[in-house]
């Protein structure tokens, strides 16, 4: 285990695998793992003294302004959706603190941050336009009438 060798080599793999590394969001969309960014502080809650110790709280961020990663539609899509957690800067901010661990905490950020983009990216399907049927036309004239009458009715009959 201490070949010097093998240790050079899982490193080589583990640093071209940790850049090619991406987070696929939606069909024909993947943020590389290197655009996220993490910033980690203590939680809020229960804990015991774990909870003044350990900074567990994860927070992840993203530029949605300056990705890429994503082309120009898709950044108006999240820009536009997503306006209410976008800072003025453009940056995405996933926070999770559910974990009592930092790794687990990590992990649930980038799922909440991957399901986010995915539910934005989500293209409304084009609304087509109908007109009433005859039937309800119908039924919206005789509700009308029926209450026209009923306030007539309720009018003084020196009116």
């Amino acid at each position: 285990m201490s070949d010097g060798a093998g240790a050079a080599a899982d490193g080589g793999e583990g640093a071209a695998a940790a850049e090619a590394a991406s987070l696929p969001v939606a069909p024909g969309v993947a943020i590389p793992l290197a655009e996220l960014s993490f910033e980690t502080s203590r939680s809020s809650g229960p804990g015991g003294q774990n909870v003044n110790k350990v900074e567990s709280r994860v927070t992840l961020l993203f530029s949605v302004a300056s990705s890429p990663s994503l082309d120009e539609r898709q950044r108006e899509l999240l820009l536009a959706r997503l306006r209410t957690r976008v800072s003025k800067a453009g940056v995405l901010r996933v926070s999770a603190q559910r974990h009592r661990s930092q790794a687990a905490n990590r992990e649930e950020a980038i799922g909440r941050f991957a399901e986010l983009l995915r539910d934005a990216l989500v293209e409304d399907p084009a609304r087509r336009p109908t007109r009433p049927t005859r039937a309800s036309r119908k039924r919206r004239l005789q509700g009308k009438r029926r209450r026209s009458e009923l306030k007539r009715l309720r009018s003084s009959p020196d009116e």
